[in-house]
């Protein structure tokens, strides 16, 4: 079950990868227009991957595999207290972006209201939780993801993929905000942590 749970986090990932390239974007932009493409291609690529990842998840529910630990009493509640930290940053993270415009809808609903696409570029989020690393939706997904009082084989293999996975996505998508901010986001990048906070003493963020 290790193995099958992290073949099947590999495609997810190949897939999800390919889709954010700019190749295969470039390729449908031709087919379908650039409005069209500006339209709809963010809110299929959600869908794809939400497609993409439920061999995943099914797979987990069949057979989870053997279990590897099982906590009681204290450890128990200091898990759930993460994962508790973990759930809320992730809700404060995504009330500090644009959730219409992350999944696509808000550009399909320009595109219906015969709005000009692409939107205007959003401004670089700095601050909130942003200031604590650059990149706090895959922090509190992993402090919800690891300390599961009983972890069986199949969710330790979706945990490692997953840290795996973001760790890659983090890098690329590092990529394309220094392509899309250029000297703010690398600023941005020298004062505040990556994806662990650590203590840094610059203050305020300042771009």
């Amino acid at each position: 079950m290790f193995w099958i749970i992290i073949a099947l986090l590999a495609l997810f990932a190949i897939l999800h990868s390919w889709l954010a390239g700019s190749g295969i974007k470039a390729v449908v932009r031709d087919r379908i227009g650039e409005q069209a493409y500006e339209a709809y291609y963010r809110l299929g690529y959600n869908v794809w991957s939400i497609v993409t990842l439920l061999p995943v998840v099914i797979a987990l529910l069949l057979n989870p595999g053997q279990v590897i630990w099982r906590t009681e009493g204290l450890v128990t509640i200091v898990f759930l207290l993460i994962q508790a930290v973990g759930l809320l940053g992730m809700l404060v993270s995504l009330m500090q972006i644009d959730l219409l415009r992350f999944g696509g809808l808000r550009q399909v609903f320009a595109y219906w209201n015969g709005q000009r696409l692409p939107l205007p570029d959003e401004p670089l989020q700095v601050n909130g939780v942003y200031r604590l690393v650059r990149h706090p939706l895959y922090l509190f997904s992993l402090m919800i993801i690891w300390p599961l009082s009983m972890m069986t084989e199949g969710f330790l293999a979706f945990a490692i993929g997953s840290t795996l996975y973001f760790i890659f996505g983090s890098l690329l998508e590092e990529r394309r905000l220094l392509s899309a901010y250029g000297d703010t986001y690398r600023r941005y990048q020298q004062q505040t942590s990556w994806l662990i906070p650590l203590p840094r003493f610059g203050g305020k963020v300042r771009l």
